[in-house]
């Protein structure tokens, strides 16, 4: 899969992301998200952050902060909430179609806005029927890299199979792991509430380790 098309599925999980932020209440932007640290409103933030990074800044961010990657995440984020959730929602829009990147692979980036995306979604009951060769590609970049979130560590040993799609990797004689494809890919990501949702006698190890 190439680079191009790859962007194509970024443009379009921010883009319904995007969609399904602009009827948010108040207290929905205010509400924590599945990464503990952050709320809703900081999540997209987060995102927009990333999407207007490039290698040099992101090189002169680490440097300012002495290597410290989560105070230059926590600089970036502040830098783009915008003084209320209508700014920050704007800002991400603006960011949609971007292809400015850290020094990461594309595949990351696709990563991010799927997980992070979720982790928005989940606790507000929002629903996204993601497309099945978005979250394949997701899983497949997740199982064999640590660059982003330590995945690979986590289904180290493990055998996965979605049920829902084509996606299947690591050690062939592993323990199994089974579910749907959005549910490997949060668990590889380290959000143990996706846990209850897999099976198979590797599905509380994977469990465990987010």
């Amino acid at each position: 899969m190439g680079e191009s098309e790859l962007w194509g599925m970024v443009h379009a999980e921010r883009a319904a992301l995007a969609e399904g932020l602009a009827g948010l209440h108040d207290a929905q932007w205010s509400a924590g998200s599945l990464c503990t640290a952050f709320t809703v409103r900081e999540v997209v933030a987060h995102l927009t952050a990333g999407a207007r990074l490039g290698p040099v800044r992101w090189m002169a961010g680490v440097i300012r902060h002495r290597f410290d990657f989560d105070a230059q995440n926590a600089y970036r984020l502040a830098q783009q909430l915008g003084t209320d959730h209508g700014e920050t929602l704007a800002r991400f829009r603006r960011s949609i179609t971007s292809t400015t990147k850290p020094p990461v692979p594309v595949a990351a980036i696709l990563g991010e806005v799927v997980v992070h995306g979720e982790d928005i979604r989940r606790p507000l009951g929002i629903r996204r029927d993601y497309p099945i060769a978005t979250l394949t590609r997701v899983a497949e970049y997740y199982h064999r890299s640590n660059m982003t979130v330590p995945s690979e560590r986590r289904t180290r040993g493990l055998r996965l199979s979605a049920t829902d799609g084509p996606f299947s990797g690591g050690a062939p004689d592993g323990a199994l792991v089974s579910g749907g494809t959005l549910a490997l890919i949060m668990a590889m990501a380290g959000r143990p509430g996706y846990g209850a949702e897999l099976t198979g006698a590797g599905a509380g190890a994977i469990a465990a380790s987010a």
